[in-house]
């Protein structure tokens, strides 16, 4: 692993070589293909994901068994299912690979071993968290009260490495459109 972690954390001058040596060991580095899940519903989350390369979904399963993809998270972000991982309460979401991805994680535990001695290592996690929540309100805010042709069009704008790097079907589930309403879209433009 090398330093993207810390290195998007900007923890350089707040801790020393060791320190920083101490926080990589503690996570570990797993590859995923597309569609592979890293986290299922049903159960509490322990663990916190940090995405490498690749791109990542948190989805849902309707009521009629069709899954429903909440949102997408890219690299250099933080990826977990926040209440279940925070309270330690079962989660409803799934998180997936929505393409070939490669990710450091750390379970809750380790990580709360790891904030007791680094705290400056929980306020950059807790910031970029933050920072995180607040781009996926924005973005999802942006697609309200458009049609689906405009949904689709602000998405390859606002998200082009995404649309270009994850199935139709989840683009398609993440717009709030069929996958057929997305090809005949597709087609117009």
């Amino acid at each position: 692993m090398d330093n993207q972690l810390l290195n998007y954390l900007q923890l350089g001058k707040a801790l020393s070589e060791s320190d920083q040596a101490a926080i990589q060991d503690a996570f570990e580095c797993r590859t995923y293909k597309e569609g592979t899940t890293l986290f299922q519903s049903a159960h509490i989350c322990r663990q916190l994901f940090f995405v490498c390369k690749g791109i990542l979904r948190i989805l849902v399963q309707n009521e009629n068994g069709n899954e429903v993809t909440h949102h997408f998270i890219g690299e250099d972000r933080f990826c977990t299912i926040l209440n279940s991982f925070t309270n330690q309460v079962v989660a409803h979401q799934t998180i997936q690979a929505a393409c070939d991805a490669e990710v450091l994680y750390i379970d809750r535990a380790a990580l709360m071993d790891l904030y007791e001695k680094y705290p400056p290592l929980k306020t950059a996690i807790d910031q970029s968290i933050q920072k995180t929540l607040l781009e996926k309100i924005n973005t999802r805010n942006a697609y309200l009260g458009y049609d689906s042709s405009e949904r689709y069009r602000l998405f390859l704008e606002r998200q082009p490495d995404i649309a270009r790097r994850v199935p139709l079907g989840n683009i398609a589930s993440y717009l709030g459109i069929t996958p057929q309403s997305l090809s005949r879209i597709r087609r117009k433009q």
